[in-house]
């Protein structure tokens, strides 16, 4: 059968599964946090108040931070890309008799919870006044009308690896700067990096639950589909970031160096998600194997080691590039 077939075929066979993923990974609408949750009420008469104290509380973070702040934020509101992305893939079908396909389900409900978090943000930043908005919302339209290539194709096995890679770097970096907003005092940013943190971990779960289960249907498939993206390197999300006037991807290296510099997503985070990977799917310990996917295998447990050695070899700008994003407001 040729491996486009399997694929479609192994999809169909555990999407009956995909409700109870929702039900153990997503939350239920009502009882979800919502941006209204962390931001000032504009319904009450002290809304200004609390405004004037959410600006003097952002004061104290700096401009690596808010470049971090500003990055993280465009990465989200660009979901558009994201869930046209997923609804593309073999296997996630949204039209005709099949409209109520698991996956199809599973992806509207994902996007709904992340759609939360670009939301938030975005109006966090709109209200710190620490920030060029109409800059960040030159290069979020940027983002969006430019798209991505992931490297994943319409592979169900491909994006499911990256996803399951991308939700833990995400939550990472957002638990990150959630504890960097707290030491300086900004409790309310604080807590709100955090819960997203929260969404993105559960998220992670739910993706590498899927790879896990594809395993058992399909192992030399899925071996061979994670050390695919492996070798190709899991990109971010944005790394066709631009500023106004700027080339696609520019600002995706400037922005990547102030993170490790930083140290909120660094070359490390990467050699450890991959060694967790590696662990909760068991790559070393697995048979049945095709003799290809059996160098996959190999491949797959031996590249941690290949990327610290690499890494140790790594150098990073330490100078500020001034991003359009935060220096328009004259912050150092």
């Amino acid at each position: 059968m040729p491996e486009k077939n399997i694929r479609l075929e192994v999809m169909k066979a555990i999407e009956p599964q995909v409700e109870g993923f929702m039900d153990s990974f997503l939350l239920p609408v009502e009882d979800i946090w919502q941006p209204s949750d962390f931001l000032p009420d504009s319904e009450k008469d002290n809304f200004l108040e609390e405004v004037k104290e959410l600006r003097g509380e952002s004061k104290e973070l700096g401009y690596d931070f808010w470049v971090t702040m500003v990055a993280d934020t465009i990465t989200e509101e660009a979901l558009p890309t994201y869930e046209s992305w997923l609804m593309d893939v073999e296997g996630i079908d949204q039209h005709g008799e099949n409209k109520r396909n698991g996956w199809a389900k599973w992806v509207r409900a994902w996007t709904a919870e992340e759609n939360r978090h670009g939301d938030v943000l975005n109006k966090y930043l709109y209200l710190s006044g620490r920030v060029n908005m109409r800059e960040i919302e030159i290069t979020t339209q940027h983002l969006i009308s430019d798209g991505f290539d992931i490297g994943t194709d319409r592979d169900p096995y491909k994006n499911f690896v990256y996803t399951s890679f991308q939700e833990l770097a995400t939550n990472i970096s957002h638990k990150r700067v959630g504890l960097m907003a707290k030491k300086k005092g900004n409790a309310l940013l604080g807590k709100m990096c955090t819960i997203i943190a929260g969404d993105e971990m559960r998220h992670h779960l739910a993706y590498r639950e899927f790879v896990k289960t594809i395993l058992g249907e399909d192992p030399s498939g899925m071996i061979l589909a994670f050390a695919d993206m492996m070798k190709k390197k899991i990109v971010m999300p944005a790394h066709f970031l631009r500023e106004s006037g700027g080339v696609i991807g520019a600002a995706f290296e400037n922005f990547s160096n102030c993170a490790q510099r930083l140290g909120v997503y660094t070359a490390q985070d990467y050699i450890d998600i991959l060694r967790k990977l590696n662990a909760y799917w068991d790559v070393e310990n697995l048979r049945s194997l095709s003799e290809e996917a059996e160098k996959a295998r190999d491949y797959l447990v031996k590249l941690p080691a290949r990327l610290e050695r690499i890494s140790e070899r790594m150098k990073f700008p330490e100078d500020q590039y001034r991003f359009k994003w935060v220096e328009a407001n004259g912050m150092i």
